[in-house]
Order: structure tokens, then sequence, then C-alpha cells
């Protein structure tokens, strides 16, 4: 259970803001996501060493 803290006097878009930073952070909507369809472990690889090799070349690129 994610708890936010108002304090007194605080504005209530304030407190949304840091509730959905905090929800956003425990990765919970992504594990939901993931969960509603079955992807295989040879995909998951796939998809992990493709968005590898993007980075590597992003950053080769800045060098």
């Amino acid at each position: 259970m994610i708890i936010v803290p108002v304090k007194e006097g605080e504005n209530i878009d304030r407190a949304l803001k840091r509730l959905k930073r905090k929800f956003e952070r425990t990765g919970v909507v992504r594990e939901l996501r993931d969960r509603q369809k079955f992807t295989k472990p040879s995909v998951k690889k796939r998809e992990q060493r493709l968005k590898a090799i993007y980075i590597e070349k992003t950053y080769s690129n800045n060098d």
C-alpha cells in the first residue's frame, strides 16, 4: 500500500503528483501490462538483446 502524507496547507495537486510518482516507481502498472499476455522467454531475451544493441549504438555515437 502506498502512503503519501499530506502536510497541512499543502496543495492537493502536489500530493497527487507525489502519489503518481511513487506508484510509477513501484512498477505495478508495468507488471500488470506484462501479465495481460504471455511472452515466451526466447522473445524476452531477443527484446533485451535488441534493446542493449540500440543503447550501445546511441552511446557509441555520442563519443
